[in-house]
């Protein structure tokens, strides 16, 4: 690093007697050759170093503007980019500071444009650059060394039209890109939710929430969401507690495997399967309540007139078995309890009761699939709920008349139903 100044009758230094930097004097290292940062910049900056030596060989110049560091090196108009000033010396080719401020002013007004995206606000930017086209540059080429660099700015090129015309019409054409672009993210939005499993996925179409949950609309649906979502630990699972209900029910009324409910729902089959026995539990705690046997009276008030042009009005259950297939088990006692010859399967068998209106009034616990609908009826605890006179709706294959006679209730099988309506 040097620190005595080369000009002609100069005696600046970088130090004063004490030896501390007196900040009125500046010097620079010759600029290196960077290999390493591309081709542009590897050539730009060998020709910067070149034009440095070529220039402090012939006269000593030195900078313009006495920066306090050298200019960007990459910014070749700059008359910075190279030592310029005589010091002292003759024959030195100045380099053209008036057209680097007009490159900046170009610039600025290109950034202005790049900054606007309305046609509203180009339009409101043409006056201002028509004005700007219709004052050519009053620059004389022996004044470029008197005139000071604050006024230079004002100047503009004669290409000034010409660029704001190109500019102009990329910013038209990026426009348009930002627009057609928006408009396909807003279509891929749309496409998505309508794969979405969430609340969207069922909302406003009662077909789809009786197809995949078995109820009847979205409003029973939401009804039932109020009662258990408080009550579903989500942490840190991927699923939120509607998906879980909603994969809970899906796959109690589809029966679909873990593997298949993985794809719909973008998670992994043993988090389905976690969620689906969380779920299952707090269903449980929560609905099982609603399961209650009614009053005679109550069923009495709101009996369909089906049933009593059929059966009178002391119509107090309807019921049947319901076999659900499991796993085989590793026991062999266990095995041969839970298999089904009517299923040819291995399955867990419940005896579920209804009201003429409809609702679950009786659901028994799990039996194997070997026990028989007689043995199931008689010791799930279903007798102890009729009253005398209570009429009872079953299949043929349920042979409780006696069982159900000594409740004094009454057991009527329906007619076959082939070829008419059903009650």
């Amino acid at each position: 690093m040097p620190t005595t100044c080369c000009a002609k009758n100069c005696h600046s230094r970088l130090h004063d007697k004490e030896g501390n930097k007196t900040g009125l004097c500046f010097f620079f290292r010759f600029p290196s050759w960077k290999r390493m940062y591309g081709e542009q910049v590897a050539e730009v900056t060998k020709r910067r170093r070149m034009a440095w030596v070529a220039a402090v060989r012939l006269h000593f110049p030195s900078f313009i503007n006495f920066p306090s560091e050298p200019s960007y090196e990459m910014l070749e108009n700059h008359p910075d980019w190279k030592p310029s000033l005589l010091l002292g010396h003759d024959d030195v080719q100045m380099t053209d500071e008036a057209r680097f401020q007009r490159s900046l002013k170009r610039k600025v007004v290109a950034e202005g444009l790049h900054a606007e995206l309305t046609q509203e606000d180009l339009d409101a930017e043409l006056p201002y650059l028509e004005e700007l086209d219709a004052e050519p540059p009053q620059v004389q080429p022996d004044d470029m060394d008197t005139e000071p660099p604050q006024e230079l700015p004002q100047d503009l090129d004669a290409e000034q039209p010409v660029m704001t015309s190109a500019e102009c019409e990329f910013c038209t054409s990026r426009q348009a890109l930002i627009i057609s672009l928006l408009e396909e993210n807003r279509q891929l939005k749309e496409e998505l939710e309508e794969y979405r499993m969430d609340e969207s996925f069922l909302k406003g179409d009662d077909d789809k929430v009786k197809y995949y949950t078995g109820l009847p609309n979205f409003a029973m649906f939401q009804a039932m969401l109020l009662n258990i979502l408080p009550y579903i630990h989500q942490g840190k699972r991927k699923l939120t507690a509607f998906q879980c209900v909603l994969l809970t029910l899906m796959r109690l009324r589809l029966d679909l495997p873990t593997q298949h409910l993985s794809h719909p729902f973008h998670v992994h089959r043993t988090t389905v399967s976690v969620a689906f026995q969380q779920t299952i539990e707090v269903l449980y705690a929560r609905l099982s309540p609603i399961t209650h046997w009614p009053s005679r009276d109550s069923l009495m008030v709101s009996m369909p007139h089906q049933f009593i042009e059929s059966f009178g009005r002391h119509v107090a259950a309807i019921v049947d078995c319901f076999e659900m297939f499991i796993e085989k088990a590793s026991n062999i006692h266990a095995r041969a309890q839970t298999f089904s010859q009517y299923k040819h399967h291995h399955t867990m068998k419940y005896l579920i009761v209804i009201t003429p209106q409809g609702f679950i009034s009786f659901v028994s616990k799990g039996w194997g699939g070997r026990t028989s609908d007689k043995h199931l009826t008689e010791n799930c605890g279903f007798l102890d709920k009729l009253l005398p006179g209570d009429i009872v709706l079953a299949d043929r294959g349920f042979n409780i008349r006696e069982s159900v006679g000594m409740m004094c209730a009454e057991v009527k099988i329906p007619a076959f139903t082939r070829g008419r309506a059903q009650l």
